[in-house]
């Protein structure tokens, strides 16, 4: 008796989609009567718990990160597109992280003794910007194609660091309370997971009719983004810029860093969080399309980013309201469940409905965990070695990827037919 194969590919429900959204807003609704039933407004209306410098900040944050996604959407594409062989595509991202692994620290560690976060923010604006106007004159094929993984790998490094640091000095110089800035910073990754879908959407809208206007046209909304970027750094508020002397800031530096286990605790949980985050792109297409299965990618990663969004507003709820969980607590068993989820993944083979569940889950933890960091970085890393610290514990992930990748590029050549 014969097998017959399912032609059609596998997607996710609308329901699905529903039951994401439905469960953010409702968490996001709900939590003012449940948080303090005195309450006659919502936390969003109350100019101590979310002021308005902080909506500013989180608008030119959504743009910010409108830029990273049309860069990571269009970034592979455009090499596959070009005829780009997988030696070079491996190349360049040995390039990126290699570059991120060196310069971004460096620049780190800059930006903290000038205290001019906002000047890093600028500087990421005008990386995109660069890059979207190399793209619109200089073909894809150019032997200096490689400056644009260069460029856009060091504005992703300054995004890791720059707009958290940013605010975080902000917050403090303005004189508002830990809360809201607990608020701003669940509300980032909020934001950052739905810039990220609309610029899968608009990626895709703008490939529906042909893809050479689609590639030209997205590199004209990352120009128009990054000029609105600009516009808003340099005519916003000004940072008081901290007046620590380079030297004292070293000596600061090796203090309250490496001498400080409960610091370096907290970068190692960082850099194992972002270290699985990279493994899990890497891997989660290949595992999906196994055994030759048909899959609509491009429908499920609205799934994962929604998921990402519903855990981050868990939060307010665990940190803003009556309960008696410690963020550590927190942090512990949301690192346990999402091992667990990607235990049950790597195991045994699993059908793709199970494996976009385990996947959500793994993302909405990591929608948990990223606020929770920040907000124990504000209790346990002084605010002017904030960057530095974020970008040296984002360092060991980048140097285990880049270790891998150098390891594939030297290895057997045959194992260059499995990127991609």
């Amino acid at each position: 008796m014969g097998v017959e194969f399912e032609s059609s590919k596998w997607e996710p429900t609308l329901s699905l989609y529903g039951f994401i959204i439905m469960c953010c807003f409702s968490s996001i609704a709900l939590f003012p009567r449940f948080f303090n039933k005195s309450l006659s407004l919502s936390p969003f209306a109350d100019q101590s718990l979310f002021p308005t410098s902080h909506r500013y900040f989180l608008f030119l944050y959504s743009l910010a990160s409108a830029m990273e996604g049309v860069w990571s959407v269009f970034g592979d594409f455009e090499f596959v597109y070009s005829g780009t062989s997988k030696e070079q595509i491996l190349f360049s991202l040995i390039l990126g992280f290699g570059s991120s692994l060196l310069l971004a620290p460096l620049l780190a560690f800059l930006f903290d003794s000038i205290g001019g976060h906002n000047k890093a923010c600028l500087v990421f604006c005008i990386l995109h910007l660069f890059v979207g106007i190399w793209k619109r004159i200089v073909p894809q094929s150019h032997p200096c194609v490689w400056f644009l993984t260069l460029s856009s790998s060091l504005a992703t490094g300054i995004f890791s660091f720059a707009f958290e640091a940013w605010i975080v000095l902000e917050n403090e110089n303005q004189g508002y309370r830990l809360r809201a800035l607990t608020n701003t910073f669940w509300l980032m990754t909020f934001i950052e997971s739905a810039s990220l879908i609309g610029s899968q959407v608009l990626v895709n809208w703008l490939l529906a009719s042909d893809v050479d206007t689609g590639i030209a046209s997205s590199s004209t909304a990352t120009i128009f983004i990054a000029i609105i970027g600009i516009f808003c750094v340099t005519k916003g508020w000004k940072q008081t810029p901290h007046s620590a002397p380079v030297k004292d800031r070293r000596w600061m530096s090796y203090i309250n860093i490496f001498s400080d286990k409960r610091i370096l605790l907290l970068g190692f949980a960082h850099a194992c969080l972002q270290f699985s985050i990279a493994i899990f792109w890497i891997l989660w297409a290949p595992t999906l399309v196994a055994d030759g299965r048909e899959v609509h990618l491009g429908l499920i990663y609205p799934c994962l980013m929604g998921s990402r969004m519903l855990g981050s507003t868990v939060c307010p709820w665990l940190f803003g309201g009556s309960s008696s969980l410690r963020i550590e607590d927190c942090l512990v068993y949301a690192f346990t469940v999402m091992g667990l989820a990607l235990s049950i993944v790597a195991y045994d083979y699993q059908e793709i409905g199970v494996l976009v569940s385990l996947f959500c889950l793994f993302h909405a933890g990591v929608g948990l965990i990223i606020p929770s960091l920040a907000r124990l970085r504000t209790i346990h890393v002084p605010n002017e070695l904030r960057g530095g610290m974020i970008s040296l514990s984002l360092a060991p992930a980048n140097a285990a990827i880049l270790f891998l990748l150098i390891l594939v590029r030297f290895s057997n050549p045959k194992s260059l037919e499995h990127l991609g």
